[in-house]
């Protein structure tokens, strides 16, 4: 296929220029931001062209921007949002705790009454230790992986996200080179390979030649595409880290809590050694993570152990109790409602096999990737399975990508990024806010039928 370059250069000029109408005030912001933020951005991945929308407030599956446009949100915090923005449920207990303190640095009875219930749902987990992030968790699982299996090799997937951690920041972007930022010693690929998602016959190539301490992989790749594992992939990923004595460590920032109450593990019905945790564990509080897993493993970040022998484990706001205190009070609303998964899963699963009919509907390649309500939009020549297709499959040359979001930003739906269609549901997301966003993918790609050459 091939698309008239020009043409869609024009519809998205055209585009912009209504988000432009729509947004001065926003633009304001975003100049003076320029002048304190070398990007003009608090974190690279949330770049929108021309500049992105300022969003003041948030309720439910809506949030606000300052020019008073409201958009049905399918980014969700970073989806750590699971039950919204600013849920009644978690609102209440939040306002109860800071009265009596955000953070006391001392240890308190809300952590761990909260440690008690995650380990009473979280499979394979016998003690855990909360973080201030889903990548800090990984950056301590790392270490704690090479203490306990005395290897210091580890694999991860391409298109991969485990955070900022130095060796696990490694080939996240196509086309793949490497270290994905300045300032790590080259050397240190020594240490890290990584392998496509979804191929096990890659992975035991390597496990068979590198004596590796850990398979670092997220059961569904978030940042890579929102590509779910193909049938038996994690039971077979299992048996080859026992196979070659490697842990295998589920990265569930993003599927934790999300796909099941148990996460990925419950889902898929495959266990971890270790599992990751950020997001949606902090109940939408900033500063939440954790790992877990059994104790034997565990114990090895105890500080009493010989520094030699230990996974040194720290955070000045880790446990505190104003996260602590929403992440349990999410979880345990969970616990009490656990039709709600029934629904967000179906409502994920819905959303899918919509965009899928709009294939053949339109005959315009178009296809869904994910597993439940994590969902991928890709433009492609057929269903990618691994980050790689994301990129190689792709018949319009990130464009039509690119206008694809501006298109559902003029029409009031915000998503990140402008790269990748990446959305994450709530569960205060309903069937007729998949409705809406199906009928503006139906109208757009009626829009660009004349861009294309079939």
């Amino acid at each position: 296929m091939e698309i008239d370059v020009n043409e869609i250069k024009s519809f998205y000029s055209s585009l912009e220029a209504t988000y432009r109408e729509k947004t001065p005030r926003s633009l304001s912001l975003f100049k003076r931001a320029k002048k304190v933020f070398p990007d003009g951005l608090t974190y690279s991945i949330r770049k929108l062209s021309p500049y992105p929308p300022y969003i003041i407030k948030g309720k439910g599956a809506k949030v606000s921007d300052i020019d008073g446009n409201v958009y049905t949100d399918y980014w969700m915090g970073h989806g750590a949002l699971f039950l919204g923005h600013a849920p009644d449920e978690i609102l209440n207990v939040i306002k109860e705790q800071i009265e009596n303190g955000a953070h006391f640095g001392y240890e308190n009875e809300i952590a761990l009454r909260y440690a008690e219930l995650l380990i009473k749902i979280l499979p394979n987990a016998e003690a855990i230790k909360f973080t201030n992030s889903g990548t800090e968790s990984n950056y301590f699982v790392l270490r704690l992986a090479r203490v306990y299996t005395k290897k210091l090799k580890v694999i991860k997937m391409k298109g991969g996200w485990h955070g900022a951690v130095e060796q696990l920041h490694y080939n996240v972007s196509y086309p793949y080179e490497g270290f994905e930022t300045g300032g790590i010693p080259s050397e240190l690929d020594m240490y890290v390979e990584s392998v496509p998602f979804n191929d096990l016959n890659a992975l035991e190539k390597v496990l068979k030649k590198r004596n590796i301490a850990a398979v670092f992989l997220e059961p569904v790749l978030g940042g890579g595409g929102a590509i779910g594992p193909e049938k038996d992939y994690l039971k077979g990923v299992r048996e080859l880290c026992d196979q070659y004595d490697s842990l295998l460590v589920f990265d569930e920032v993003i599927t934790g809590f999300r796909l099941a109450l148990g996460g990925a593990q419950e889902y898929y019905g495959v266990k971890a050694d270790i599992v990751t945790l950020g997001k949606i564990i902090g109940g939408g509080v900033p500063g939440a993570g954790a790992f877990a897993g059994p104790y034997d493993i565990m114990k090895y970040v105890e500080k009493e152990r010989p520094k030699g022998e230990r996974a040194y484990h720290s955070g000045t706001f880790s446990g505190n109790p104003l996260t602590t205190m929403a992440g349990y009070a999410t979880i345990a609303y969970l616990m009490k409602n656990r039709g709600l998964y029934d629904h967000i899963n179906l409502l994920g699963e819905g959303i899918k096999r919509k965009i899928d009919s709009l294939r053949e509907e339109s005959e315009i390649p178009i296809y869904s990737t994910g597993v439940g309500s994590v969902i991928g939009v890709h433009f492609t020549t057929s269903r990618p399975k691994n980050h790689r297709e994301v990129y190689e499959l792709r018949w319009g040359k990130g464009l039509i990508e690119k206008a694809y979001n501006m298109f559902m930003r003029v029409n009031n739906i915000i998503y990140i990024s402008e790269d990748l269609a990446h959305l994450l549901l709530s569960v205060k997301h309903g069937e007729e806010d998949i409705e809406r966003f199906t009928n503006l993918t139906r109208e757009f790609l009626e829009r660009i039928k004349k861009v294309i050459k079939m």
